[in-house]
């Protein structure tokens, strides 16, 4: 049985896959290939991809080849899906690459050669993509290295290019200049590689316009719940909901001080409630200062959070011991909890830890 004063996380499938749907139909003719790298942004990769597998989805994205590797036996065979590592390759990575069938985003010319050098004593060519940066200044190889290897490829026949791919980073700014500079960079090195499919748009990118997504779009944030714009965004369901019960119920008066520190000192009287989740459980601490759970039909301000607990300003809500709060989900929204934390919604999914309990909802068998 469950811990009287239990956190629980409940996953929502079935708004993953809403959510991929909205966002397949928005990259019209280009492939979705969802990316569920940091275990699927911290939500269950092997569950987030066989759902999303069940809706349609035949590509994948990952970091680390651990996590390919995982998500292949998670897959299983019967799924013959494409997973793309973004980590590249390494000199040790060849034999694990082809054991689980993974595909290699190469970054630099030395993964080239290395990948090259080790699909040359293959028994067939080894299917890469290729990663141009074209402003992110983060990864990839430069445009001028991109069109030098376009016009000397044949050095490398154990190579098979799927896939040329770059990053935006600026995309969820739609009107930041540095978005039509990176597309003007990535289609002068595009019709180099006119047999490898494109992919410039992740989330954000995808609504951008047509000339974003070419012919693969790599969902990550909205595929979760965060708006592609870093704002809550109507046609995108909550994922993550996050509830803890109510330990207890304190009347505070003015003057009193909450929590460690003396920086919050009320200056009213107060109705708290103390809520059994923390930033142990995934509530940013920096949250206290804008982040709000949402009890009784209203939000209630967060005041102090601590590793173990949580205190809110419940004013006059109707409230009881073991009461659950909703300190992420539909009410409490994600893009809302990442902007009073100062960071982003990935950081705030990826920080759920494992010791509230978890549940999913349209899981796939």
């Amino acid at each position: 049985m469950a811990e009287p004063a239990a956190a629980r996380l409940t996953i929502d499938l079935d708004a993953v896959a809403h959510n991929f749907q909205v966002l397949a139909a928005e990259a019209a003719d280009a492939e979705a290939a969802p990316v569920v790298k940091a275990d699927g942004y911290g939500l269950g990769a092997v569950a987030v991809a066989r759902r999303l597998w069940a809706e349609g989805a035949r590509s994948f994205f990952v970091a680390r080849i651990a996590e390919g590797e995982a998500l292949r036996a998670g897959l299983g065979r019967d799924r013959a899906a494409t997973i793309y590592v973004l980590d590249g390759f390494s000199g040790q990575a060849g034999a694990r690459l082809d054991a689980a069938s993974l595909t290699p985003v190469l970054h630099s010319v030395p993964q080239i050669a290395a990948a090259a050098a080790w699909a040359a004593g293959s028994r067939r060519p080894l299917k890469v993509a290729l990663h141009v940066d074209t402003g992110m200044n983060r990864q990839g190889l430069t445009p001028e290295e991109a069109l030098a290897l376009a016009q000397g490829r044949s050095g490398f026949p154990s190579l098979d290019v799927d896939l040329v791919m770059s990053h935006l980073g600026s995309g969820t700014s739609p009107d930041d200049p540095r978005n039509p500079a990176q597309l003007t960079r990535f289609m002068e090195v595009r019709p180099e590689f006119p047999d490898a499919r494109a992919s410039l748009a992740a989330s954000a990118g995808a609504f951008l316009g047509k000339a974003y997504r070419f012919d693969l779009i790599r969902p990550g944030i909205s595929l979760y719940g965060g708006g592609p714009f870093e704002q809550p965004d109507a046609r995108l369901k909550s994922v993550a909901t996050l509830t803890a019960p109510i330990l207890d119920i304190r009347h505070l008066r003015p003057g009193d001080i909450v929590g460690y520190g003396s920086s919050i000192r009320l200056d009213r009287p107060a109705r708290v409630a103390v809520v059994a989740a923390g930033y142990a459980d995934g509530v940013i601490r920096a949250a206290k200062a804008g982040g709000y759970g949402w009890l009784d039909d209203a939000k209630r301000p967060l005041l102090v959070v601590n590793m173990d607990l949580t205190v809110i300003d419940i004013g006059d809500a109707d409230a009881a011991i073991g009461q659950p709060v909703e300190l992420l989900g539909r009410h409490a929204q994600l893009d809302d909890l990442a902007a009073a934390a100062g960071t982003v919604a990935h950081e705030v999914l990826v920080r759920l830890s494992r010791r509230a309990e978890r549940s999913y909802l349209g899981e796939i068998d």
